[in-house]
Formats: structure tokens, C-alpha cells, sequence
């Protein structure tokens, strides 16, 4: 059974879940900068994006102007405040033993969280969601779950991408850029679904649901493609807000936790064949989902469950069929 975080950790990670989500409704953005050139004043708002700061051009320096700013930088002390504390916040998660990440896939979570991609229905998928579970469940992950994967990978629905009518700023592609990733290579000439950085091995992947046929979708609010997967449209319904500990804070989207362990008893049957070493990965992740929420979440478990059995004979065979190689997980399921 994993093992849970302490009282303190798991009222810290909430602290800072909650300071993330409010601090995404205010409209502070950076940090008001006079440049001077010439003998004329130029102001711009400076914001990181990144490990870059970037600028944003916003006026000629004039009485009125400078008065705004003045106003402006006033009000930037209480943001810097509500910074430090979740600072502190994720130094106390760190020192609880919370898992980190390093400071390339930190800073590139942070900056797509900066450009909206979260905030406009992007929903991280994969061993990076699964590592936020411990926050999310209070359970601290063990040696064999803490393997970081340098994949990055991104869900949205092609539905609600088209119907928020906003879009990301900067855009994906920009912001991927400045991280050294390029588009890969796709079977339709000018599309991709998967950026490769050039000087790593990291891997950035956008997907979405498939309703018809699988290929590649176009995501507008992303400004990418995504490429389209069957049973992904039951992984990312209802998705709910993490915080990942990276400096001071950084506030994502996961799928719930039961259907995540659901989720890949099925996609561990359909790729068993080609990739067992994957097939393995999601049976292991699923099984500590499984035995935290069949004692935490049962009835969240059971009917995350139900709902996938109903789904069609296909679904039931591929989950029966993942049970079969998971006696222990098999036996808490049926004791729902």
C-alpha cells in the first residue's frame, strides 16, 4: 500500500493549489521597465517566459504614463508577497520528500502554463501526470514509480479547442522554440503532433481525442496539431488542477486519478504486443492508483470502472484481460 505524506505536506500542497488557482484570476503579468534610448523613455512589461525574459512594448514614457506605472509597480508588492509564499510553500513540499523536476522541464511547464495552454483545456497526460498524484492522493511515490521520462505529453479536446475562440499567447510554437524543440517529421507534409528538442532527447507530444478515425487533428487555442487516439476522450473528461513544485509553483491540469488507473489497464492490453516494456510501466502505475483509491475513493474507483465496462465489449475484454496479469489489483477491484 503506498505510503502517505505527512499532515503538514499534504495541507502545504493543498495551500499552494489554492494560492496557484486564485492567482490565476488576477491580471498581474510582469514587471513595469523604463528603457531609456536617445533621451526618450520607452516603457515595457517584462515577464519570464521561460529562462528567458521577454518585453512587451507598452508606451512612450509621459507624465501620465510614468504615473501608471508608478501605480503599477505599487500594486506589484503584494504579488511579490503571495510569490514568496508559494516558494516557501514548494521548499516545504521539496523537504517532505514531493518530487521535483529538473530546471529544463520545469521552466518549459512553467512557460506553457504562462502562454494559457492549461488554462485553454490542455491537460497533461502520461508519467508526468502520474507523478502529480502524490499530491492530488497524499501518497508518496516509491523508487520504482520515480523514473522521469523526458516525454511531455499534452491532451485537449479538438471540440472545446474550437469553441473557446482564444488562443495561446505566445504561441505553442514560439514558446517551444525558445526550448530548442523543432517540429518532427509527421506522414502529412507542413503537420506535426510532435516536437524533438535538438539538443536533448525530450519529447513534446499534443493529442486528442478520436470519435472516427485516429490521424492528425487541428487544436486552434493550441496552435498545434494533436494526434487523434481512441479511449483518450475517457482519460481527459472532468480533469482536475495540480500544482507541480518547480519554484514558486506551477498550476496544470491532470485526469482524475480513477480513470488514469482505469485508463491504463486498457492501454496496457492494446500496446502489449508492440512496446512490453510500456505495457509493464502502465500495469505498475495503475496498480498504485488502484490500491490508493480502492482505500481512499472506492465509490470514485468503482464507478470510473463501471463506466468503462459499459463501453462496449472491447473495453471490457482489454480490462479483464490487463486484471488477469494483476491478481492483487483484480482482487481490490472486485471488492468494490
Amino acid at each position: 500500500m503506498p505510503k502517505r505524506h505527512s499532515a503538514l505536506a499534504h495541507a502545504a500542497y493543498h495551500d499552494l493549489l489554492r494560492a496557484l488557482r486564485e492567482e490565476g484570476l488576477r491580471d498581474l503579468r510582469g514587471t513595469p521597465t523604463l528603457v531609456r534610448r536617445g533621451g526618450r523613455g520607452y516603457w515595457y512589461d517584462s515577464f519570464r517566459v521561460g529562462i528567458e525574459v521577454q518585453k512587451r512594448y507598452l508606451g512612450e514614457d509621459t507624465p501620465e504614463m510614468s504615473a501608471r506605472m508608478e501605480a503599477a509597480r505599487a500594486g506589484k508588492a503584494p504579488a511579490e508577497a503571495r510569490r514568496r509564499e508559494r516558494a516557501r510553500l514548494v521548499r516545504l513540499l521539496r523537504a517532505e520528500g514531493f518530487l521535483g523536476l529538473d530546471p529544463t522541464t520545469g521552466s518549459l511547464m512553467a512557460a506553457l502554463a504562462g502562454a494559457g495552454v492549461f488554462r485553454l483545456g490542455g491537460t497533461v497526460v502520461g508519467t508526468h501526470a502520474f507523478r502529480l498524484y502524490e499530491g492530488e492522493l497524499n501518497r508518496a511515490l516509491g523508487f520504482e514509480q520515480t523514473a522521469q521520462t523526458d516525454d511531455i505529453d499534452i491532451a485537449s479536446f479538438e471540440r472545446l479547442s474550437l469553441a473557446l475562440e482564444d488562443a495561446a499567447a505566445p504561441p505553442v510554437a514560439e514558446v517551444l522554440a525558445g526550448f530548442d524543440f523543432a517540429p518532427a517529421p509527421s506522414l502529412e507534409p507542413g503537420r506535426t503532433w510532435r516536437w524533438r528538442q535538438s539538443s536533448g532527447n525530450a519529447l513534446v507530444e499534443f493529442l486528442t481525442p478520436a470519435f472516427a478515425e485516429e490521424g492528425l487533428r487541428d487544436l486552434p487555442a493550441l496552435g498545434v496539431q494533436a494526434q487523434a487516439l481512441r479511449h483518450l476522450n475517457y482519460l481527459i473528461a472532468e480533469p482536475i488542477p495540480a500544482a507541480i513544485p518547480y519554484r514558486s509553483g506551477v498550476l496544470v491540469q491532470i485526469p482524475r486519478p480513477e480513470r488514469f488507473a482505469i485508463h491504463k489497464l486498457i492501454v496496457s492490453e492494446r500496446r502489449r504486443g508492440e512496446d512490453r516494456g510500456k505495457a509493464a510501466k502502465d500495469r505498475a502505475q495503475a496498480a498504485w492508483l488502484i490500491a490508493a483509491l480502492a482505500e481512499d475513493r472506492p465509490e470514485d474507483l468503482a464507478e470510473a470502472l463501471e463506466e468503462a465496462q459499459a463501453r462496449g465489449p472491447r473495453w471490457r475484454a482489454r480490462i479483464e484481460a490487463a486484471q488477469a496479469r494483476m491478481p492483487s489489483s483484480a482482487a481490490l477491484l472486485a471488492g468494490l
